[in-house]
């Protein structure tokens, strides 16, 4: 039997993928996070599963009701907000599984930088504009973030930002972003993507802290700076270009 890292995607329940909706039909075990899963998720799962809510679960007591779900002969989903492969707690998950001998796989979802950019309606990379993003988040009350990965070092090369987990502290991170973008860099807050009560901000480096505290935006929030927020007249990229030979050269941008 299998533990399912299965990306439940930011918060609509059909923003699963149709693989990880399958998964959920299937296992008889679902550990979910209840404060980010929302109820009609949980309704691809069989009648007969038993859910746990691990909102007020350790990591010991989560690995613990993976294992002893292992045992009974369960298929197990294991749904994690976003998608697993960032911010989502699976790599110290799975190396407990591998030290129990509990086989995995993982099934990605729909990231809440990607469902935030929709609602913007704006491409993250524009020709000629911006073709980086730096996915990052704020530090406070949380793990340490690794030497050399700051805002600045990021900022210094003037790429676009997407920050998670950093609302709360607006104020400090426009303060350390204000030496490498000019104050009317354009700056966005996308709040609850997908979900009911969702918000979007539109704003520059100089008035976006005070958008957001006006707004009352405390949680699910990710920030973006940069120039592809309100990118215009910049050229078309050479994927569709009429003189591009496409009998010859592979797909490119």
């Amino acid at each position: 039997m299998t533990v399912h890292f299965i990306g439940a995607g930011p918060g609509a329940a059909d923003l699963i993928t149709v693989r990880g909706r399958d998964l959920l039909g299937r296992c008889r075990t679902c550990l979910y996070p209840g404060s980010m899963t929302p109820t009609a998720l949980l309704e691809y799962c069989p009648p007969e599963a038993v859910l746990v809510d691990t909102a007020n679960l350790d990591l010991p007591a989560i690995v613990e009701r993976m294992v002893e779900a292992h045992g009974k002969g369960h298929e197990i989903a294991r749904l994690c907000s976003g998608d697993p492969s960032i911010y989502s707690a699976v790599a110290e998950q799975m190396r407990r599984l591998d030290a129990a001998g509990v086989p995995y796989d993982v099934t990605p979802g729909v990231p809440a930088f990607a469902a935030a950019a929709a609602l913007l309606n704006r491409e993250l990379t524009v020709p000629e504009v911006g073709q980086s993003l730096v996915i990052t988040r704020a530090q406070a009350r949380s793990t340490a973030m690794p030497p050399g990965e700051t805002l600045a070092n990021f900022a210094r090369t003037g790429t676009t930002l997407a920050l998670h987990l950093a609302i709360n502290r607006i104020e400090q991170v426009v303060d350390e972003l204000r030496p490498f973008y000019r104050e009317d860099c354009p700056a966005a807050v996308v709040a609850l993507a997908s979900q009911p009560g969702e918000q979007v901000l539109r704003g520059t480096l100089g008035t976006i802290a005070a958008q957001s505290r006006e707004a009352g935006i405390s949680r699910a929030a990710m920030i973006f700076v940069g120039e592809v927020l309100a990118a215009e007249g910049f050229p078309d990229s050479f994927l569709y270009s009429a003189t591009r030979d496409r009998a010859s050269q592979p797909e490119s941008l």
